[in-house]
């Protein structure tokens, strides 16, 4: 089989995929079109494709994906149990004794700052939202440990209210390799991809990049030779 090399890096491609010089001379109207295949793949190739943070309410989403930073999901979901065991409302949360707090998140990392977030989180929904989480990005984004990518999490998760894409480290990573994205900002990528990806799949479309970005394109090696969009990724290997 002959092999086509790109030529700035030395790797060796996949013959008749996208190359790096085609992704970036694409139309916009071009790269919404592979963007729409892209999804329509991995959508056949994920069909279940969901939040990986064991949840039952918007609640215990919204306390999970602050656990989740600079941590796993396998991780969060093996502390969550007891932390929603002791603290199943915000009024319970918002009474915590910091210590015995940190202890229930220790393992999650930083979790002296997590479990300070979380006391505070408590406090937040009791005293301005009636103890319950609202369904506002702005809101959201007020309440202490709470970001843009946690409130798309619980906004598009929990409520169905697709207001911004989900940029984790595997959409990042996702969205470079397929081109999708020259930009590193979470914030700067999000804006690509929304501009790409239509409205109502955004909360899909990172779920589905997630799962594709665990179960084939990982970071340290990704399985190209597996890979159902590879001939429309101008990173694909051979």
């Amino acid at each position: 089989m002959a092999i086509e090399t790109d030529g700035s890096s030395g790797r060796r491609r996949r013959p008749g995929g996208l190359t790096p010089g085609q992704a970036r001379r694409e139309s916009a109207k071009a790269r919404r079109q592979r963007t729409e295949e892209i999804l329509a793949r991995l959508r056949r190739e994920y069909p279940k494709a969901h939040t990986a943070l064991d949840h039952r309410n918007a609640f215990q989403l919204l306390v999970a994906t602050i656990l989740s930073a600079q941590c796993t999901d396998k991780r969060v979901n093996e502390v969550t149990p007891a932390l929603f065991r002791r603290f199943p409302t915000p009024r319970e949360l918002a009474a915590a004794n910091l210590t015995e707090l940190e202890e229930l998140v220790r393992t999650t990392g930083f979790f002296r700052n997590k479990a300070r977030a979380l006391l505070g989180l408590g406090q937040a929904l009791m005293a301005e939202h009636g103890g319950k989480v609202p369904a506002d990005m702005e809101q959201l984004r007020r309440l202490p440990g709470v970001g843009r990518k946690t409130a798309n999490v619980v906004l598009g998760s929990a409520f169905g209210q697709n207001v911004g894409v989900v940029v984790d480290t595997h959409v990042q990573r996702l969205a470079r390799r397929l081109g999708l994205t020259t930009e590193t900002d979470p914030e700067k990528i999000e804006r690509d991809l929304m501009a790409l990806v239509p409205q109502p799949d955004w909360t899909v479309w990172s779920h589905l990049l997630i799962a594709h970005g665990r179960q084939v394109c990982q970071a340290r090696r990704p399985l190209c030779a597996s890979c159902v969009v590879a001939d429309l990724c101008p990173s694909a290997e051979s």
